[in-house]
């Protein structure tokens, strides 16, 4: 673990709390309910427009900008890396296989299997809309390994290790399970009880880009999570 960068509070990006920052990247804790990138309905409430003005710093004729290694769905919480170079950016993504990201979700019900993996091809359809098929017809071959560290009468907190990073494949693969994560309305069940995705991007584990060290960060998960489960995220 790096010590985290103590930014004030005032001089945070929006939706982003800057954990660590050095000449080459960005790492923090992305608020839920934030698009990493732009969009079609919205390009500027985003954590990368929100960085892009922070390393700005308020000039409009400033080139400076930040760099896109992952992201996280609008609706998911934690950990994410930003380049401060193509060059930063490019050995990020190039080294991304050695890179050991570990998430926590909150399902509805009891796992049958306390622990294992979860594996399928993944494919979009029209609809944006991933699902799984039982070929590579068209689709990733994705694998989700998975522990069940508590549970309650209702729901089950599970550590994920995300062993390849298609879009929505947390989501999907629980939903697969028959235990869909907790406020998915998208692949689970629509419920108004929960205005919120109990999905958090929980670790990160990566090489640095320049100093060629192994770098771990943690991000606290949202308070919701111990509502559903007590629980030390």
């Amino acid at each position: 673990m790096f010590e985290l960068k103590k930014i004030p509070k005032k001089y945070q990006p929006k939706g982003f709390e800057i954990l660590y920052e050095d000449r080459d990247i960005f790492v923090g804790n992305k608020a839920p309910g934030f698009l990493t990138v732009g969009a079609a309905w919205d390009r500027v409430n985003t954590i990368h427009y929100a960085l892009n003005q922070y390393v700005r710093k308020g000039s409009a004729k400033s080139r400076k900008c930040v760099y896109v290694v992952h992201r996280l769905d609008q609706a998911t919480s934690g950990i994410l890396i930003f380049a401060k170079t193509e060059q930063v950016q490019l050995f990020l993504k190039d080294d991304w296989k050695s890179t050991i990201k570990t998430y926590y979700a909150i399902v509805h019900g009891k796992m049958a299997r306390k622990s294992g993996t979860i594996s399928s091809f993944l494919v979009e359809d029209e609809e944006y809309m991933m699902h799984s098929v039982e070929d590579n017809s068209g689709g990733k071959l994705s694998h989700t390994e998975y522990d069940v560290v508590k549970e309650t009468e209702k729901f089950s907190l599970l550590k994920i290790n995300l062993l390849t990073g298609r879009k929505n494949q947390i989501r999907v693969h629980l939903a697969d399970e028959g235990h869909p994560v907790v406020g998915d309305d998208k692949y689970g069940r629509e419920d108004r009880r929960f205005n919120f995705l109990a999905l958090h991007s929980q670790s990160i584990e990566f090489t640095h880009p320049f100093k060629r060290e192994r770098m771990k960060f943690e991000a606290k998960a949202p308070d919701y999570f111990r509502k559903l489960i007590d629980y030390a995220y």
